[in-house]
């Protein structure tokens, strides 16, 4: 390879070859994000560490910041517990709990599989948030081996003493109905599932621009779900609450469509959610997904990875200006390039290397830095609509397109923004037990959030992070490029 890659890694198809074709390139870019991964990750030992945020300036700080001082710490907190939230990190301070059990599209990972992803989680809460976040996967089989929504439920209420939020993430269905529902009740903290409530609200927030870039209102689209787990159903229940009509919607799952005659939704108990959407939707009882994609306005996927998931023909039934969502991880379940040849005008997946990329990423540093500031006791749906709205919004003011409908991740004005909404949402609802300004709650995000980039930068500009040696990098993007070749059809 001539070119060396510069360590932003931008513009990766620069180093293809010019005969690559569409999917020739995207295969290419999932491979080699793979491979990079895994050694960047190997390189550093993962990709998060403990730092004090208080100085020692002298021996006897040791004796302020641990014994004999800090009795009167424990003290204050025992003889009110709210003080933990003031005297300790509690109060930015967030587990990502996980059993490991659906991680990304690789499934169950074992216990220890989903720290990757929870790491990442962590990462992203301190540079887009400045929130700190610890990773904790956690073994939730029994003795049979099966994995129980209690065990997962027992372990929250345990830790929650010592966290501001939780953020609950890749636990599979039916537990993570379960697991959610019953924390949020039961927790006097925020309960949050990301892959539910999270994409939820990005989708929303990318469907709203895209809604207007098409001429429709809210209440107009036919809207078709693929895929009717955690984040599907989740979305329908916001889009619902959001003010779309749920007679208009067809939800489809592995066996079918959703509605009123799935006897074997409605007699599991553990698939309430689902029978939820039976209930709501469909109303025709439309049974195969190319009926409902007739003239369908929305395609929402999260199905499984494709790319021959979604078919170009489906697309190519929809109505005019065909908005399609394939948001399945690692590969969308059909490339944006396969879905805007079948005629889609604006397309969505869950990449960072492609247009619109509807990732949760989005969502969860600001929503929960927000409702941290103010020591919300939940994050309600009107919360994450508040946030899809402030996304929306920000997206709408500086410019939106058909290639470009929401903000990208390195918008980093826009979390201080979003958090300051859900805030705002939480004190309307009665929820918060902090009250603050809209302009102090933007202020405050906005500070961690520099204090966090500055701190990294300090860290790369002095060595104490090293640089990845490019040696390896240009070699991989090598590999990739004669992997392909080789395997060519």
């Amino acid at each position: 390879m001539n070119k060396k890659i510069d360590i932003s890694l931008d513009n990766l198809e620069q180093f293809f070859p010019s005969d690559f074709t569409h999917e020739e390139k995207a295969i290419a870019k999932t491979r080699l994000s793979k491979l990079l991964s895994y050694e960047i990750h190997k390189y550093y030992g993962g990709k998060i560490q403990m730092l004090p945020k208080a100085g020692i300036y002298g021996f006897n700080w040791y004796n302020l910041w641990y014994t004999p001082g800090v009795s009167s710490v424990s003290t204050a907190i025992r003889d009110n517990n709210d003080l933990s939230f003031e005297l300790s990190n509690r109060g930015n301070l967030v587990a990502v709990v996980s059993d490991s059990t659906r991680v990304l599209g690789d499934g169950n990972c074992s216990p220890p599989g989903g720290l990757g992803v929870m790491e990442g989680k962590a990462l992203l809460m301190k540079m887009l948030g400045g929130v700190d976040a610890v990773p904790l996967c956690i073994d939730s089989r029994d003795e049979k081996g099966e994995h129980k929504a209690e065990k997962i439920i027992e372990f929250v209420k345990m830790v929650q003493p010592s966290f501001g939020a939780i953020n609950l993430e890749d636990i599979s269905q039916p537990n993570c109905y379960k697991v959610l529902d019953r924390l949020r009740e039961t927790c006097d903290i925020p309960v949050w599932h990301d892959d539910a409530q999270g994409t939820a609200s990005v989708t929303l927030a990318g469907l709203i621009n895209a809604l207007k870039l098409t001429s429709r209102k809210p209440e107009d689209p036919r809207i078709v779900y693929l895929g009717a787990g955690a984040s599907n159903t989740a979305i329908a229940r916001i889009n619902i609450v959001a003010g779309m009509d749920p007679e208009k919607m067809v939800m489809f799952d592995g066996k079918g469509a959703l509605h009123t005659g799935r006897t074997d939704i409605e007699s599991d108990p553990d698939l309430y959610r689902k029978w939820e959407m039976c209930q709501l939707t469909n109303p025709q009882k439309i049974d195969d997904i190319e009926t409902a994609m007739t003239g369908a306005d929305v395609l929402i996927a999260l199905s499984r990875p494709g790319p021959h998931v979604v078919k170009p023909d489906w697309i190519r039934s929809m109505a005019n200006k065909p908005i399609v969502f394939v948001c399945a991880n690692p590969v969308p379940e059909i490339y944006p390039y396969a879905a805007k040849q079948a005629g889609a005008y604006i397309v969505a997946t869950g990449r960072g290397d492609f247009p619109n990329q509807i990732n949760n990423s989005l969502g969860f540093p600001g929503i929960l830095k927000g409702a941290m500031l103010v020591r919300a006791k939940s994050v309600s749906d009107k919360m994450a609509i508040a946030a899809a709205r402030s996304l929306a919004e920000y997206a709408e003011k500086r410019g939106i397109a058909p290639g470009n409908i929401i903000p990208k991740m390195d918008e980093k004005e826009v979390f201080p923004i979003e958090a300051a909404a859900v805030a705002m949402q939480a004190i309307a609802e009665g929820s918060a037990r902090k009250i603050m300004t809209q302009q102090e709650v933007m202020d405050l995000t906005a500070q961690d959030i520099d204090n966090a980039n500055n701190a990294l930068k300090s860290m790369l500009d002095t060595g104490i992070i090293p640089k990845p040696k490019m040696d390896m990098i240009n070699d991989t993007i090598e590999d990739v490029i004669n992997w392909i070749k080789q395997n060519r059809k």
